[in-house]
């Protein structure tokens, strides 16, 4: 179905931002147009009036801030207030009580984060800053909810012309940070941890490390089995990123890519998944270890690498998204936070990336993600009992507004290690019980 949106100035930001509204969240043909009187006599369709008066009865008048006319990056002042239980801002006298557009554009562009900012311990981007945060909407996908009050308001005026509600999508993410516990690292690593665990007292892991590496049992961290039943049991499809620097480094923690055990991995995940690259902590600011890291995943593979995400979700904007594009990269999935779960982009649909000092739309496709089981267990110390609630919420807010729910997990964190039994089974819980089982599971 056909909207047809009326403003004088069509601006790269408007257009931008329309198409993602309207076309993208609502599953409508969106047009913008400068013609007044064409907007005036167009019938049987939505339409919607950007401009700074009403020009016709049929029509949903939305008034505009002014931020979407800007090219420049500036400071704005910022009030919040309520409408239909909804925080908004960039408060206007429309149909609406404030412009959608400008304040959707703010919130999904990450307009604050190319302002001045406080980073984080990890030199990153901290969530506190955040509007979403300090006013308490984080853990809603604001912008969705947004869109989904306003299509009601124009059907509410064409109420012959019906629309399908969009379709709820679930992707379930690994990074593979650390893909072997014990097996395929050098010896002298593995001493050296055996001896770390005996002087702290840690009898059971230097057990377990020698019932791995001299009686051949398994590796704790070797958990792809079992993501891979959850997958075929509910007809899944993830995508995994693997960790490739060259160097063990600060964060940079797994085993050597050149390992001919870890590319065995990577290939054997490849012929049934979608595989990317996670960018090592070492390659934040360096376009050429990017480019040595996709190129090394690009000859395990031997397809072409399209797909990213950051290692400790360690981005800055606009860098991190133009050294990825430069790199070859069409899908990133670091929109998030390391530091705490929640809508980074206040938005639970993929969107592409508006690059604000360009003044530009770009081809990056960014795919958000609200959860991360480390964030539950290391920042917000959940137990796994009340992580799962989160999870759940999560999983419903999205499903609510028709959203795509994207979630991460670590292989290490789904072992079976008497520490993590409990995150393990809270996983498959979760699959289980939320996706429609196609295959028998016992």
């Amino acid at each position: 179905m056909k909207l047809l949106i009326y403003t004088p100035h069509i601006t790269s930001r408007i257009e931008y931002t329309t198409a993602l509204l309207f076309g993208t969240i609502g599953g409508l043909t969106v047009q913008c147009t400068k013609d007044k009187a064409a907007f005036i006599n167009t019938t049987h369709c939505f339409k919607i009036n950007y401009t700074a008066a009403p020009v016709c009865s049929l029509e949903l008048w939305i008034q505009p801030h002014g931020l979407l006319e800007q090219e420049d990056i500036a400071q704005q002042q910022i009030l919040v207030t309520q409408w239909k239980g909804m925080p908004v801002f960039f408060g206007t006298n429309g149909h609406l009580p404030f412009d959608l557009l400008a304040a959707s554009f703010y919130l999904v562009s990450r307009y604050e984060e190319y302002l001045p900012n406080q980073q984080d311990a990890y030199g990153r981007y901290a969530h506190t800053n955040s509007l979403a945060y300090q006013h308490n909407f984080l853990q809603a996908p604001l912008v969705n909810q947004w869109v989904a009050a306003t299509i009601a308001m124009l059907q509410q005026q064409q109420p012959l012309i019906r629309i399908p509600k969009p379709d709820f999508k679930f992707l379930p993410t690994y990074d593979i940070d650390i893909a072997y516990c014990y097996l395929h690292k050098p010896l002298i690593q593995n001493i050296g941890g055996f001896i770390k665990d005996l002087f702290t007292g840690r009898i059971n892991k230097v057990l377990e490390r020698a019932g791995v590496l001299l009686m051949g049992m398994k590796d704790p961290f070797v958990n792809y089995d079992f993501m891979d039943a959850m997958h075929e049991i509910c007809n899944l499809h993830p995508v995994y990123f693997f960790l490739l620097a060259q160097k063990r480094k600060a964060y940079d923690k797994n085993i050597s890519p050149n390992n001919k055990y870890m590319q065995q991995l990577i290939r054997w995940l490849h012929k049934k998944y979608i595989t990317g690259i996670h960018p090592s902590w070492q390659s934040n600011n360096s376009h050429a270890v990017v480019q040595q890291e996709i190129s090394l995943l690009q000859s395990i593979t031997g397809k072409p690498v399209t797909h990213s995400r950051q290692h400790y979700i360690k981005m800055n904007l606009p860098e991190t998204y133009s050294q990825l594009l430069q790199a070859g990269i069409q899908h990133d999935y670091s929109m998030g936070y390391g530091s705490i779960n929640g809508f980074r982009a206040s938005v639970a649909t993929p969107f592409y990336w508006f690059n604000l000092a360009a003044n530009m739309a770009t081809p990056l496709l960014i795919h958000p993600f609200c959860y991360m089981e480390a964030n539950s267990f290391f920042e917000q110390h959940y137990t796994a009992e009340t992580a799962a609630k989160e999870l759940q919420y999560y999983h419903d807010i999205t499903k609510a507004t028709g959203g795509t729910l994207i979630t991460i997990f670590h292989n290490h964190f789904l072992t079976e290690q008497k520490e993590w039994q409990d995150w393990r089974e809270m996983y498959r819980l979760f699959i289980l019980n939320n996706f429609p089982r196609v295959k028998k599971y016992h």
